[in-house]
């Protein structure tokens, strides 16, 4: 099958889909989108996480014939201009405040977050742990990762001063 789909504001076709293709596989291996990882294939802990249609979804969960004629962002299309090699204020937080460890669960923690402070700027920590309820870190106590989503939050705050 073919699959129409626009990927990070690019419009995109893959042939020869397999009717049971994940939307994770076809991005990573046959986009070379890398960043959303393939972790648990069950959509528990939240590394695969990107935007389909503007709404977080684990991408592993969704085959790829369902995102025919839709709009896919992932954790690479975040960046505000890819050429410049800009990061989004939620990326550039999660590296200095040392929230990213092994990586693996790294790209599915900066949407959900990106998500988050799309939704609501100024959360609480109660906000912020809701949010990212669904994304397992099996390397850190999610302290470090609690300080990034505050400080993009302050970040994002102050540029709209």
């Amino acid at each position: 099958m073919r699959v129409n789909v626009t990927v990070n504001g690019a419009k995109k076709t893959v042939d020869d889909v397999w009717e049971g293709e994940s939307l994770l596989y076809v991005l990573r291996e046959r986009m070379g989108l890398p960043g959303s990882k393939n972790a648990c294939e069950q959509g528990e802990c939240g590394s695969c996480t990107v935007y389909l249609d503007g709404v977080p979804v684990c991408a592993c969960l969704v085959a790829a014939g369902q995102a025919e004629g839709r709009e896919v962002r992932t954790v690479e299309g975040l960046a505000p201009d890819p050429d410049r090699e800009e990061l989004d204020p939620v990326q550039q937080a999660f590296l200095e405040a040392g929230a990213v460890q092994c990586g693996f669960c790294t790209p599915g923690l900066v949407v959900q977050s990106h998500d988050l402070l799309e939704r609501v700027p100024e959360p609480s920590d109660a906000e912020i742990r809701e949010a990212l309820a669904g994304n397992l870190c099996r390397c850190t106590g999610y302290e470090k990762i609690l300080d990034a989503v505050r400080l993009a939050a302050r970040r994002k705050a102050e540029a709209k001063q």
